[in-house]
């Protein structure tokens, strides 16, 4: 998600198969209408002043005055001026990556006879990410601060498989997102025939610029005559570049250290409105970039993701050493995206699951068929996995981790791998669409 942060991103990758012949792409394999997001981080050796200081104190004394060492850190890591903890959290000093991997769909007319989905993974394309926190202003004498996370990213074409430019060939997100939306017979009756009439199908193939940072689609443009208030351009991170998420206040650990970074509202307010229980819509923890220091093994470690639109937790896995420095790997136990009653509340409306592995978030990004999972669907059920050729889940490339030094609660090196698929199902007013499809419905990669 090197030396420093690297942050991936899956994309589908434009296969050369379909103007007859396939790309080389290793081994990778991807899903029809999925891409797949990889986060990583690290932090290199004297990137952070106060974990060297930390760092050598505790070598010298940890094992005499160990109740000393954990009362000074917690006292110094502070969020307030002129102390290193602030500004390696305004202005993250190491390297950030975001690296985009795409699965094409390789056998479009078979899905739409009903046959399994054949995909490839290609990638990565990788971007620099520039994430300061902005608008910083301090609350309440110092105990919270208010901030924006600016994210911004450069193309770096010397770490990526290709150009921008390079074609992609996979579900036709606002297509399928129209389609859901306008069921009523007339409508779905207008709508298809006028799709119909602009060639519009199942399948589209954009290049990877288009599909990551938007394109007008004509379809939306069409629609937009009628509904003004809908936006004619569409991209998986579209708005999102050189933009933030909106605005956090987090609390700066002055009067415990355990707040250190942990976010108390986000957006104005202290929980989400998204999901069907109180739990479910509760913000807990830190953005990710860094923990409150003193950590134990037997605590979990709350994470806020908006782009996952919850909060999460991760747990104690095993000691590492990062770059010489010690560190505890906590990662997200399957129990996290698991179909059970404690995760019943994402479920919307209640009871509408769609099975242990998956998070069903179009209720947060405005009705759009998305479904978020681990890569390949790794953890989830084993007939997302056998739905889609071309899955290969495995711990070491699509597990989420993050290594974290326990004294300090500095971040030295993480790994945020996410999945994000479409949700596809037959809809009778657009039968044109695929005359022959016999499935229910479909995830790309995966089907229920």
């Amino acid at each position: 998600m090197q030396p420093t942060f690297a942050c991936v991103i899956g994309r589908v990758p434009v296969s050369s198969k379909q103007n007859g012949a396939e790309g080389e792409v290793g081994d990778r394999n991807g899903s029809v209408c999925s891409v797949t997001m990889k986060r990583c981080c690290t932090y290199t050796l004297g990137v952070v002043a106060i974990l060297l200081l930390v760092a050598g104190i505790s070598l010298v004394l940890s094992h005499v005055f160990p109740r000393f060492i954990h009362s000074m850190v917690e006292k110094e890591v502070v969020l307030k001026n002129d102390t290193d903890a602030f500004e390696a959290w305004e202005n993250p000093p190491a390297h950030i990556y975001m690296q985009f991997y795409f699965f094409n769909v390789t056998n479009p007319l078979e899905v739409l006879s009903g046959e399994r989905p054949a995909v490839v993974e290609v990638g990565p394309y990788t971007y620099r990410e520039y994430r300061p926190m902005e608008e910083v202003a301090f609350q309440e004498n110092g105990t919270k601060v208010a901030a924006v996370n600016t994210k911004t990213y450069i193309f770096q074409p010397e770490m990526s498989r290709g150009p921008e430019s390079d074609l992609i060939r996979t579900i036709n997100i606002p297509a399928v997102t129209v389609m859901k939306k306008f069921q009523n017979v007339f409508l779905a009756n207008l709508v298809s025939a006028y799709m119909k009439s602009l060639g519009v199908g199942l399948f589209t193939t954009r290049t990877v610029g288009e599909l990551l940072w938007g394109y007008q689609d004509n379809l939306l443009a069409s629609l937009q005559k009628f509904q003004p208030q809908l936006d004619d351009v569409f991209g998986l991170f579209y708005k999102s570049n050189a933009s933030n998420d909106g605005q956090y206040v987090f609390f700066t650990g002055e009067l415990n250290y355990r707040d250190f970074a942990r976010v108390d509202t986000w957006n104005g307010g202290s929980s989400l409105n998204w999901w069907s229980t109180a739990e479910c819509n509760m913000i807990n923890g830190t953005i990710g970039a860094s923990f409150h220091p003193v950590i134990t093994k037997d605590e979990m470690l709350y994470i806020f993701s908006s782009d996952m639109c919850r909060s999460l937790y991760a747990i104690y896995e095993e000691d590492v050493v990062v770059k010489g420095i010690p560190a505890y790997r906590f990662s997200p136990p399957s129990e996290v995206f698991a179909n059970t009653t404690a995760n019943a509340g994402f479920c919307v409306p209640l009871g509408n699951c769609p099975g242990s592995g998956l998070l069903d978030v179009s209720t947060c990004k405005q009705g759009a068929p998305i479904v978020l999972s681990s890569p390949h669907f790794y953890q989830a059920e084993e007939k997302f996995v056998e739905a889609v050729f071309g899955m290969k889940p495995n711990k070491e490339q699509h597990q989420t981790t993050i290594d974290v030094n326990p004294l300090t609660g500095v971040v030295l090196r993480a790994a945020k791998r996410l999945q994000v698929n479409v949700h596809v199902e037959k809809l009778p007013r657009y039968r044109y669409l695929a005359p022959r499809l016999r499935h229910r419905c479909s995830f790309f990669p995966g089907c229920q």
